[in-house]
């Protein structure tokens, strides 16, 4: 990071739109200043800050500012005279406050994980381009009501907080597609059942890493029943035990075991005990090789909005095939009382031909309120899968036959007034009995 500070006082930097300085700082170096035409992006990430300079606004083209792990009471006053600031994150960061003048008027994307926040201001409702907003892991009891005419709101994490109740409005946002609020008082995510097997780690033989994300590590493993045997080939998760994004692991698991078997569904075989180390871990089915992410997970540029490959052209049976499975697999988790919470197509894995596929991934997942409130919260879902559909539809090689039926289902489910939206039991009824071609 020296080497970095000393580049930008010799003027090595003259032009740069991304700066990283995340070592240890006494203060935001003035020279950052001198790219006050060209700079775009800061990550301050890791710097030990607490305080930013009063007159940041003179960083006028800057979009995105990341200080996650700082030491921020409050966020920064001098946030809001950034004119094109429009992502903010500041996760760890001790924050308590939250400013109405902190927030820019270009704001699209706030990140407020893993802090101790009480209250937000009224003025978040205020900015019309906000689009994500995540608040897992704070202390809120409460949400401004000026976030009922957020408009473009389409990702909100409410996790790890206190809420006893959910506002009534937040089932009637217009583009609220992914919401979470496992781990508060007023429901928690779905329990484990009693049933549910538990498998001795000494049982097992850990193999290689298959993937990893926020909340844990999927490795291959062996499952011998018993201690003897052969053995099964398997799937194993092992969490970091950490708060992620989008909630608790503990409340992952949960969900997870809690959705029960599902032939669209990654489910889980059982929860492992024993581990040397007190790491907790579920054991899944272990999927064919080959079989991969339908896409990507959001940039930063598209904000809430998964990433396809541009090479990507799918035969239109396979593209309907993946939207008849996520709705099967979708309607199942509404029966049980789950919402999903992240329903995207990063979160598909699918066998890259045929359009064979299961939904993964329950660290987003919350449990369904009883009655009128559940069947509303489940229609935001179904925006998630409407908008899904259409993406599926867009990357086909050539237009289905029933391409006028499915767009207008994709219009249904992401029409702006929710409670005019199909259920996903209708919709699993409608895409089951639908042409193939």
């Amino acid at each position: 990071m020296q080497d970095t500070v000393q580049a930008l006082r010799r003027g090595d930097l003259a032009g740069a739109r991304s700066l990283r300085l995340t070592g240890a700082l006494a203060a935001l170096p003035r020279e950052v200043f001198g790219l006050s035409d060209t700079l775009e992006m800061l990550d301050l990430s890791g710097s030990g800050l607490s305080a930013l300079p009063d007159d940041m606004g003179r960083l006028r083209k800057l979009r995105i500012l990341f200080c996650s792990g700082t030491r921020f009471a409050r966020l920064p006053p001098c946030l809001g005279d950034c004119p094109a600031l429009s992502q903010i994150g500041f996760r760890g960061s001790g924050l308590r406050e939250v400013p109405a003048e902190s927030l820019p008027n270009a704001l699209r994307w706030l990140t407020l994980t893993d802090n101790r926040i009480e209250a937000l201001p009224e003025a978040l409702g205020a900015r019309p381009q906000l689009q994500k907003l995540m608040l897992a892991g704070n202390r809120l009891r409460a949400l401004p009501a000026s976030l009922a005419g957020a408009p473009n709101l389409e990702l909100l994490r409410l996790s790890a907080n206190r809420f006893e109740d959910l506002p009534a409005w937040l089932a009637e946002l217009p583009s609220l597609a992914w919401i979470a609020w496992g781990g508060n008082p007023l429901a928690g995510a779905a329990r484990a059942p009693a049933r549910a097997p538990e498998v001795a780690w000494s049982h097992l033989e850990p193999g290689a890493l298959l993937g990893e994300g926020a909340s844990g590590r999927v490795h291959r493993a062996l499952w011998r029943k018993g201690g003897t045997g052969a053995g099964q080939a398997v799937a194993l998760k092992l969490f970091k035990g950490s708060l992620t994004s989008d909630g608790l692991p503990e409340h992952e698991m949960a969900a997870c075991l809690a959705a029960g078997r599902h032939p669209h569904l990654t489910g889980a075989l059982g929860r492992v005990t024993g581990h040397p180390e007190g790491v907790d871990g579920l054991l899944m089915p272990l999927l064919p090789p080959g079989w991969r992410p339908l896409a990507g997970p959001p940039s930063l540029a598209s904000c809430s909005r998964d990433v396809y490959d541009p090479d990507l052209r799918l035969d239109p049976r396979a593209a309907l095939r993946i939207a008849r499975a996520v709705a099967e697999a979708a309607a199942h988790l509404h029966a049980g009382g789950i919402l999903h919470g992240d329903l995207y197509a990063h979160n598909i894995l699918w066998d890259g031909v045929a359009g064979e596929a299961v939904l993964s991934d329950f660290g987003a997942a919350s449990g369904l309120p009883a009655g009128v409130a559940g069947t509303a919260l489940e229609r935001i879902e179904v925006r998630a899968w409407g908008l899904l559909l259409g993406e599926l539809l867009d990357r086909c090689a050539r237009e289905p036959e029933a391409a006028t039926a499915l767009r207008a289902l994709e219009r249904a489910c992401c029409q702006a007034d929710p409670r005019a939206r199909p259920r996903m039991a209708e919709i699993r009824a409608q895409v089951g009995a639908g042409s193939t071609g």
